[in-house]
């Protein structure tokens, strides 16, 4: 209806029903549009939202600094369209299959069937076949789903979208940040690491949270006469004048690369000091709305106390979703009946996780069972997405460390939150 306070903009208007479709029913038979006590929303801008929101901390938020606004450079993952063809658990099976589908006999109907090799308006991956050969260079490790590395067939020439400007940095000596821009389903949980070359998915299947990847360091080849030949240099890709303001507040010089020395901080502490904040419960929760439609905003550190010990915390998460803390390796689990290790049925019972009808992983705690990473619930996901496999014996002990990371998680996301980093 028109506003009369602003003939612009009209007047909107909003009001919940909870329960079951009967009794909404009979709610609304009961009522009419006069009746119902209609709440007035103020959908301000850009946004305009159609349901109630609670932006009374904007204020707070937007003085913190934007990931987009730090990281000069960063990207989406890469989406092949076909992963069944790109994607394979065992790199000796992907070179098969690469083999036969640049082999010079035509490629049989079973093949082109069960890979999806068929031609698209926006793709032609025949053309892409004919203009390109198979070098075994290309198979290389990268991040699918949360603790799920598969090996991918990544020739940019032939995938559909490579997002190869982000991908020629990731390859290298590299960490980097993985999170959405927005989160239309539930709340943020939506953060993770990688030091390899990255899936658009690791994070969820929604179109709207397609992952973008923030790279620690940008790389360029060197060009002077002086440098070791091969070698390349790096920068750290961050906004410099963001990093002074830090650096002044906690009286720390920034040092491109990690040095042994007091009074110095680097790349990396940000990136863990990041990491810690977008972890914290009490930060997800406080600032859920904000975090649903941009990037995350992160609050300047407060003092150096505090900037050290996310950073402490933030590192061990680094470093334990990679699955190189050596905390990964003291099982909390068991696996305790032989048999055909043949992944059917997944199912959680009593802390027992089943793969069939008679093995199982023992002593497996319902917070990590539970636990999610943006869409995905990677105890879960990880087994159902094998269902019909055989897991081997690296396959046991790969699921044994996902357990001990999430439940580690768990404990440190505890631990952050008692760490006061955004004061009023």
């Amino acid at each position: 209806m028109p506003n009369p306070n602003n003939p612009k903009h009209a007047q909107v208007f909003h009001f919940d029903i909870y329960g079951k479709r009967e009794a909404k029913y009979d709610f609304l038979n009961s009522e009419s549009i006069a009746s119902i006590p209609w709440k007035e929303l103020d959908c301000p801008e850009p946004y305009h939202f159609f349901v109630p929101k609670d932006f009374s901390l904007e204020s707070q938020y937007e003085s913190f600094f934007n990931l987009d606004q730090l990281f000069k450079v960063y990207g989406n993952g890469i989406g092949t369209d076909r992963d069944k063809l790109f994607y394979d658990f065992n790199s000796n099976e992907l070179t098969k299959r690469f083999k036969t589908f640049y082999s010079d006999e035509l490629i049989d109907a079973d093949f082109r069937v069960k890979f999806n090799v068929k031609n698209s308006s926006s793709y032609n991956i025949s053309g892409k076949r004919e203009r390109t050969i198979f070098d075994k260079k290309f198979i290389q490790k990268a991040i699918y789903r949360p603790f799920d590395w598969r090996f991918l067939y990544y020739n940019p020439e032939l995938i559909s979208r490579p997002a190869a400007d982000i991908m020629k940095i990731i390859d290298k000596e590299n960490h980097c940040l993985i999170t959405t821009r927005q989160v239309s389903t539930g709340a943020f949980k939506h953060v993770l690491i990688t030091n390899c070359i990255c899936d658009r998915d690791p994070l969820s299947v929604a179109t709207k949270e397609r992952s973008q990847i923030f790279p620690l360091y940008l790389y360029q080849e060197s060009t002077t006469q002086i440098s070791i030949e091969g070698l390349k240099s790096r920068q750290p890709n961050l906004n410099l004048q963001i990093i002074g303001q830090i650096a002044e507040k906690l009286c720390l010089k920034f040092t491109s690369e990690k040095l042994d020395e007091a009074g110095t901080f680097a790349p990396i502490d940000m990136l863990d000091y990041i990491y810690a904040v977008l972890h914290s419960p009490t930060y997800r929760e406080k600032y859920k709305e904000f975090l649903k439609i941009d990037f995350p905003r992160v609050p300047y550190p407060k003092d150096p106390e505090t900037f050290w010990q996310l950073v402490r915390l933030g590192g061990e998460l680094r470093q334990i979703h990679l699955l190189e803390s050596p905390e990964v390796g003291k099982y909390i689990t068991q696996y305790p009946v032989d048999g055909t290790n043949l992944v059917e049925k997944v199912r959680y019972d009593n802390g027992n996780v089943f793969i069939n009808e008679a093995q199982y992983f023992a002593n497996v705690p319902k917070v990590a069972w539970e636990f999610y990473i943006g869409g995905y619930q990677p105890a879960q996901k990880w087994l159902k997405d094998r269902k019909g496999r055989e897991l081997g014996f690296d396959d046991i002990l790969h699921y044994q460390k996902i357990i001990v990371a999430l439940s580690a998680t768990d404990r440190l996301m505890r631990e952050i939150d008692k760490i006061e980093f955004d004061s009023e």
